[in-house]
């Protein structure tokens, strides 16, 4: 989209000067809030453009427990159709971000092996973020594939596989190293496996054994942090791995721990009784950076859009009021085909940023005077309190000085992008 430069509304900075003059009573700046908020990049997910099938013709997803869901028209089919949808969805989302790809969105003039995959398959994109000055991110594909039929990977009983994805993976580095470089900004490269057992396993300990030594020889070549951010992710069950998963959190915590790399907490892969945001503080106190991929499991991992509810907003508090934006990597992970894609990219972003603004602008400090010093029923009418302060004005004003649209007037032109870009795909 063209934006034309958005000019501040009357009624956009009269509530915004009457937030902050509210804000400013409790003892929050709100200004200060705003360009925190606009200093924060959201790695976007690319899969959500098309439902996670990539460029290999491969089509449906059939190996490695992912499944999107539904059929809305406009699918990207190729990496062009892609950025373009990219390029429309950026536009909408306040502020300067990133992009998340998998290697299975290479652009090699030829097919390539997995293991053979190289930076120069992926100098389209390297170009296409350098000119838009986006960061990078990346991810290993240890799914959809032949090799990855039977559900296991890194942990393959079979040397001859495992050395097939080990090879993988340690592409995947290089070509993450290669990003970094090109972009000026550090690749977090995040290794997600499939491997696991529909029903009860007889043998527990083995899989984890080899998934220990095929993950050294992954990480084993030392690259420059000023270019690779290294991550691994657990996961509680998958489809297909419902009784067992071989790299728990457990396994990784403890690895990431060990090798002193990032652990990646998506907030789908756990017990929907479980508080990732609780996770945080635990968490870093053992490791210097996280990736965090927020999602929203419907009663299980389904990856829906996110939306502003408890869950983020607790993630989003953790990470603010704990002081710890610094070292939270924030990347989004669902994919949802049964609506607007592009569409979806902008709620999940932009219901992102709206808990982390919330979290600035709670009176942090007042609350924990208010528990340091017992009073703990100050603290509760206070938490209580906060929830009809006037976010959405100062939301708003953010919007309008970012240049994009407030929340009532995006949607209007991604269906005008759908008309004339979206339904041509059919």
């Amino acid at each position: 989209f063209r934006l034309e430069e958005s000019v501040m509304t009357d009624r956009i900075e009269a509530a915004w000067n009457l937030a902050k003059e509210r804000y400013g009573e409790e003892g929050v700046d709100a200004e200060a809030a705003i360009e925190t908020l606009a200093s924060v990049s959201l790695s976007l997910h690319c899969w959500q453009g098309d439902d996670v099938r990539g460029f290999e013709g491969a089509g449906d997803l059939t190996d490695g427990g992912i499944a999107a869901t539904g059929n809305h028209p406009g699918r990207a089919r190729n990496a062009d159709e892609l950025r373009s949808d990219l390029d429309a969805a950026f536009t909408l989302i306040p502020g300067t971000h990133r992009l998340s790809l998998h290697a299975i969105y290479a652009e090699p003039p030829s097919p390539v092996a997995r293991d053979e995959l190289l930076p120069e398959h992926f100098a389209r994109w390297i170009g296409w973020a350098v000119d838009r000055d986006l960061g990078l991110d990346f991810n290993p594909s240890f799914f959809a594939h032949p090799k990855a039929s039977d559900g296991f990977t890194l942990s393959h009983p079979d040397p001859g596989v495992r050395r097939f994805w080990i090879a993988h993976g340690r592409a995947c580095r290089e070509i993450g190293a290669a990003m970094g470089r090109a972009t000026g900004s550090p690749c977090v490269t995040n290794v997600w496996i499939p491997d696991g057992h529909k029903d009860t396993p007889a043998d527990r300990t083995g899989p984890r054994e080899r998934l220990l030594q095929s993950l050294d020889e992954v990480f084993s070549q030392e690259l420059d942090a000023r270019e690779n951010l290294d991550s691994v992710e657990s996961k509680l069950f998958g489809i297909g791995s419902e009784a067992y998963v071989v790299g728990s959190h457990e396994f990784y915590l403890g690895y990431a721990i060990r090798r002193g790399i990032l652990y990646c907490l998506d907030t789908g892969h756990f017990h929907p009784t479980e508080s990732v945001a609780d996770k945080i503080s635990s968490v870093l106190l053992h490791l210097d950076r996280i990736l965090l991929h927020v999602s929203r499991g419907v009663r299980w991992d389904s990856d829906h859009v996110v939306t502003l509810s408890d869950d983020p907003i607790s993630l989003a508090g953790e990470i603010v009021h704990g002081g710890v934006l610094d070292r939270v990597h924030l990347g989004l992970d669902y994919f949802d085909a049964s609506i607007n894609r592009v569409a979806a990219w902008i709620i999940g972003a932009r219901n992102l940023q709206k808990a982390l603004l919330m979290a600035l602008l709670t009176p942090a400090h007042t609350l924990r005077e208010h528990e340091r010093s017992g009073n703990l029923t100050a603290r509760l009418a206070m938490m209580e309190g906060t929830k009809t302060l006037p976010f959405g004005a100062v939301w708003d004003y953010h919007c309008e000085r970012e240049g994009v649209p407030q929340d009532n007037a995006w949607l209007p032109l991604v269906e005008a992008y759908e008309r004339e870009v979206l339904e041509a795909r059919r």
